[in-house]
Formats: C-alpha cells, sequence, structure tokens
C-alpha cells in the first residue's frame, strides 16, 4: 500500500505542475498538443479530447506538455502563428515556461494550509532544563514553565520560540505560564555557539533553556492557517535554496544526494505515519520540484526562461550549435544528479541505512 501511495503522490505532483503549464498555455490561446503523466513511447492510456491528446505512461519520474510550436531542438525553426508558444508575446511564454513551478508552490501552500487546520505534532514551548548562569536562570525562569510570548508575540512551539530569540536583537519580553499563573520577565540574550540544520557552526542569541520533549497537536483558524502556510511555504523554499548552495559549496557531502528510491521510501514511510505527514512531505517534495525546476539549467523550465530572457534583451534568437551545447550540458548535469541519487540510494540500500 505504502508502494501505491508513493507513486500516486509523485504522479500528483507531475501532474499539478503540467496542469499549470497546460492552464496557461490556454490562457494566452496556445494550443496544446499532448499531456502526459508519466514517461515513455509505450501509452498505457490514451484519449483524444478536442486539440489534446491525454496519455498516462509507463515511467512514473514526471511528465510533459507538449505546445504547438514547441521545440528541444533547434530554437530557429518557429512556428509563430497566433496559436503556437512562439506566436505570443515573450513575457506571455515567461508566465507559461513559470506557472507549472507556480502550481508546485500553490500545492504546497494549499497542503501546508490543510495541515494547519488540521493540526500537527509539535514540540510544545514548554521549559525541561534551565542552564546555570545563564539569562533565563538569572532572570528566574524554572523547568515546567510554559512559554507564551516573546516580546509581545504569541508562541505555540518550540520551534517558534527557537526562531523569535535567533531573529532577535536586544531585551527580550518573555510571558510565561507558571501555575497556572502568567508572569513576565525581561531578560538579555547571551551569543554564543550553537550548529545550524548544516551542522555549521554559527553565533546566535541564546537565553539557556532545552525543550522538555512534550509534545501537542497544535491546529490553527482559518485566516491563522494561512499565516502558517505563507510561512512554511517560504522557509521550505529557503531551505532547499540553501541546501543547493550547501552542496555546491561543498558543506553539504555528495553523499546526501537522494534519488527516486530515496524518495519513494520516505514517501511510503510518510504515508504510514499517517495524513498529516503525508500532506507535510508532499509539501516539501512540491517545493523541492517547483524550485529546482527553475534552476537555469537549459534541460529545464528555468533553461527555458533563461533563452526566453536572453531573446527579450538582445533581441536575438540563440543559434542551434549554442542552443544544442547548452542544451546538451543541462542534461548531463541533470542526469549526472539523477545517477548521483540513485548510486547513494544502491549505496543506502546495501548498508541497510534506506528506511524501508
Amino acid at each position: 500500500m505504502g508502494l501505491i501511495s508513493s507513486i500516486l503522490v509523485l504522479s500528483f505532483l507531475v501532474f499539478f505542475h503540467e496542469l499549470g503549464h497546460f492552464l496557461a498555455a490556454k490562457l494566452f490561446g496556445v494550443r496544446v498538443e499532448a499531456f502526459s503523466i508519466g514517461f515513455g513511447k509505450t501509452r498505457i492510456l490514451k484519449k483524444q479530447i478536442g486539440e489534446t491528446e491525454y496519455s498516462l505512461r509507463p515511467i512514473p519520474l514526471g511528465g510533459f506538455v507538449q505546445l504547438k510550436g514547441q521545440s528541444d531542438f533547434d530554437p530557429t525553426i518557429r512556428d509563430t502563428s497566433s496559436d503556437s508558444l512562439y506566436g505570443i508575446q515573450a513575457y506571455q511564454r515567461l508566465i507559461i515556461l513559470g506557472a507549472g513551478s507556480f502550481f508546485n508552490l500553490l500545492l504546497a501552500f494549499l497542503l501546508f494550509v490543510a495541515i494547519g487546520l488540521m493540526g500537527k505534532n509539535e514540540l510544545a514551548p514548554i521549559v525541561g532544563k534551565v542552564e546555570a548562569n545563564m539569562p533565563a536562570a538569572i532572570a528566574g525562569l524554572k523547568s515546567g514553565d510554559e512559554i507564551l510570548s516573546v516580546n509581545g508575540q504569541g508562541v505555540r512551539t518550540w520551534e517558534a520560540l527557537s526562531q523569535r530569540i535567533a531573529k532577535s536583537k536586544g531585551a527580550l519580553e518573555i510571558g510565561f505560564l507558571r501555575d497556572s499563573k502568567e508572569y513576565q520577565v525581561v531578560l538579555n540574550p547571551k551569543f554564543g555557539e550553537s550548529k545550524n540544520l548544516f551542522g555549521e557552526s554559527i553565533s546566535r542569541p541564546l537565553i539557556g533553556i532545552v525543550s522538555s520533549g512534550e509534545m501537542r497537536i497544535v491546529s490553527y483558524g482559518f485566516l491563522d492557517s494561512l499565516g502558517y502556510a505563507w510561512g512554511q511555504t517560504l522557509e521550505s523554499s529557503q531551505l532547499i535554496l540553501q541546501s543547493i548552495e550547501k552542496l555546491i559549496s561543498g558543506v553539504v557531502p555528495l553523499s546526501e544526494v537522494g534519488g527516486v528510491v530515496s524518495i519513494v521510501s520516505i514517501t511510503k514511510k510518510a504515508s504510514e505515519l499517517g495524513i498529516v505527514t503525508l500532506f507535510a512531505f508532499t509539501a516539501l517534495i512540491s517545493v523541492n520540484l517547483g524550485i529546482l525546476n527553475l534552476l537555469p539549467i537549459p534541460a529545464l523550465d528555468g533553461g527555458h526562461i533563461l533563452f526566453t530572457l536572453y531573446e527579450m534583451l538582445t533581441k536575438r534568437i540563440p543559434t542551434q550549435n549554442t542552443f544544442y551545447r547548452l542544451s546538451m550540458a543541462g542534461w548531463i548535469v541533470l542526469l549526472g544528479l539523477m545517477g548521483l541519487g540513485l548510486y547513494n540510494d544502491v549505496l543506502r540500500i546495501i548498508h541497510g541505512t534506506m528506511p524501508f
């Protein structure tokens, strides 16, 4: 059942991405010749509706929308009729090219809204330990105190509390609950060494408290869930961009790159842990797919956006030779990353570290 869930999740993400391209193309009157979920020459299912052939193909690792006039081989061969991709304004073409990624981010946002409404298991902002001679201890905070606010802004999770402290400048007014009574203290954070998500040592404000480890379901009303979803989508996007940066700079080792086997395995595990966990992981993959597709690699949407911007700025079309060389380089990078991910997945299976 978990494997089926994984395939359904991946197929849905691809469908939603391609739906973005499809609807944007329709908006600007561009003819959509084919809409496929999956790759391969064989069509498991096929249905012609109007001008578009809809199909399901056997390799569930992607999909595509074929637009009239679209060419991935020679940019100089163009159909400039009014219902062609190159018969519309350049800015409209940019919207069509970026619509797939936009829809992935939109899907992630909607999933986070659903998570906010349903409620997610989070670390409660309850103090488990107070470190001696640190600001919290000096201010009188004790084990068991529940932090309610920082500088007048409410906090409901330990993560939110940690972020507020990390972003603070100057004194903090901490509101907390002790023995069913609310209190407030003012303290000055002390800068100290900490570790970020990538294991790097950083200097950040600390007050000297450790979580109690207590978990609770945290949910939001509709309006608050919109703010929660916006914050989670933005944070997830920033995390993916930072991960790419750390991978390029060598902070994150290449052995951490995962492939489709990892995605299927983790999606399977997430589906077994419940709908909220599955939604959260699906949202993260959707953000990942949306951001990565915008990278300026010719084999991706970002590469086509780059070529379109080049044409808009220079009023020239890239030569066939330039287009071919850059596209081949893009495919080499893309296939190389896919191969690396698959290689790492095989090693994880061999060493028994794959979370099946």
